[in-house]
């Protein structure tokens, strides 16, 4: 190359140079400590922003002083140093989103923690999003079958509900999550499951049952443990809502679990006393109820123009001695719509799952109830109550007359019904035919320790003998006069079949 040709090409780099300035808005960090940086010279950060500190660690600025301003690091704060850099991102965390993201278990930025490489995303999402307006939905009316007779006869969950499941500790919540998520395999609902604050081998062993059952095919698992720090609990539940918010808009239905959210309350209640917020009641600060309620206003089931999908969401709540008045309990329930309340009693007595019907309650009720499980247990609720009371009437030794008697030998082959081990959900079918033979009273010729056995001997005797009345309930969603004359008649058979 001539000296000419160096001239000409210094030339024209020189007129196509662009000075480009970019300017960062950078901080000092003041001081560290539990989780916490104290940044100065942020003048212009807003809330809820993502802070990159100089090492790489990221934080989440919620306290906006006159000074400084409060940042909770997402991870380990050993990292961040006094006197380091901090700088604006402008943007506030954000999760990956997508198809690929499941079967795998990630943490709740969103990294996966199971060892099977990195996650290709169809897109980052943040974590906080506004809930969809009121035109943007529609009435739930579609059903979300749990599998679980009691749930589904008597406490019905439409998708696109908020459904509260509260209950002591070791009582089976967890295990009703489960049994939900594993009941949506073939149903085209695509499950988020978020663990707060459990122990890492319980996850292990929910993600192991899931993968056992065929259903982390389908389930994306986001947790933040025990041994996480309280940021990442704080921010896991709405990591998840927003990979689920990614199934409803893209036309999916969804379902998102929070296991649970007292953990999750507690978790934000040990970041605000460090950031030295006013306490309120048992010591949360004041905004603790806007914490879950725009957390659960996310779940909604969108219009026809907007896809039609739906996010359902099944919040996890612990209580202490069958204590629902308690602070967080009562929050929770008046943002869902509806609870399933679990009662220690009736586990200790070996009903299992513990659903106490008399104080559950769903708020879309028989809307989001198929017309075939509506027809067979639409009694079912009543009669059970009422022999909850006969039950503790009888206690005291009175004298009961026949009907009483009746009722009472009938609401125990009820309650035997309703008992179900964990990890296996009953299909509508099957749910249908037995509820019919308990609400019209065809199994009172049984003892009660042997309808259990009966039971199981009844769908075998279905299966293999009257595969056509499951057939027929299942493509209809109903039951006719036909399908219930076949069904009495299935019934007295097996019965007669049994009894020999």
């Amino acid at each position: 190359m001539t000296t000419f040709d160096i001239v000409n090409l210094l030339k024209e780099r020189v007129n196509n140079y662009k000075n480009k300035i970019q300017i960062d808005e950078v901080g000092t960090v003041l001081s560290v400590g539990d989780g916490i940086a104290t940044v100065a010279g942020l003048g212009k950060c807003v809330s809820n922003e993502t802070i990159l500190f100089e090492n790489g660690a990221t934080g989440i600025a919620l306290n906006l002083e006159k000074d400084y301003v409060s940042v909770v690091v997402t991870g380990d704060d050993r990292n961040v140093k006094e006197g380091g850099i901090a700088r604006r991102t402008g943007r506030p965390i954000s999760v990956p989103v997508g198809n690929a993201l499941l079967g795998r278990t990630l943490n709740a930025l969103g990294e996966p923690i199971d060892g099977k490489g990195a996650v290709a995303a169809d897109g980052y999402y943040p974590i906080e999003r506004p809930a969809k307006g009121i035109v943007e939905r529609v009435g739930v009316g579609v059903p979300l079958q749990t599998g679980i007779k009691a749930i589904d006869s008597m406490i019905p969950i439409g998708r696109g509900q908020r459904e509260l499941i509260i209950g002591d500790r070791q009582i089976g919540k967890t295990s009703i999550a489960i049994d939900t998520i594993i009941n949506q395999r073939g149903e085209g609902v695509l499950c988020v499951y978020a663990a707060i604050g459990q122990k890492q081998s319980s996850v292990m062993h929910i993600v192991e049952a899931l993968e056992k059952r065929g259903a982390l095919d389908y389930t994306v698992v986001v947790a933040a443990t025990a041994s996480d720090p309280n940021s990442l609990q704080y921010i896991a539940p709405y990591a998840a809502t927003s990979i689920a918010e990614y199934f409803m808009e893209n036309g999916k239905d969804a379902l998102v679990i929070y296991d649970d959210l007292s953990k999750h309350a507690a978790a934000y209640r040990a970041i605000s006393l460090l950031i030295k917020r006013p306490p309120g009641r048992e010591a949360f600060p004041g905004d603790v109820f806007y914490l879950h309620s725009r957390l659960l206003e996310r779940a909604a089931r969108l219009s026809e123009k907007l896809g039609g999908g739906s996010l359902t969401a099944l919040p996890i709540i612990e209580t202490l001695a069958g204590d629902v008045s308690a602070y967080i309990p009562t929050n929770v329930i008046s943002i869902t719509d509806g609870q399933i309340f679990l009662e220690s009693e009736l586990f200790r007595a070996g009903v299992i799952p513990a659903v106490n019907p008399g104080i559950s309650v769903s708020r879309v009720g028989s809307a989001a109830q198929l017309p075939a499980v509506k027809k067979v247990s639409a009694s079912l609720k009543l009669i059970y109550s009422q022999y909850r009371e006969l039950e503790n009437f009888s206690q005291f030794g009175s004298d009961l007359d026949k009907d009483a008697r009746r009722n009472l030998a009938r609401g125990r082959r009820i309650v035997e019904i309703l008992k179900q081990p964990r990890y296996s959900p009953l299909s509508v079918p099957k749910q249908v035919a037995i509820f019919y033979a308990a609400s019209n009273d065809l199994l009172k010729t049984l003892p009660v320790e042997k309808i259990k056995d009966f039971e199981e001997f009844f769908y075998r005797f279905l299966e293999e003998r009257r595969l056509e009345i499951i057939q027929e309930i299942e493509s209809e969603k109903n039951i006719g006069p036909e399908t219930e004359r076949a069904l009495a008649t299935a019934i007295q058979e097996a019965i007669d079949l049994y009894e020999r």
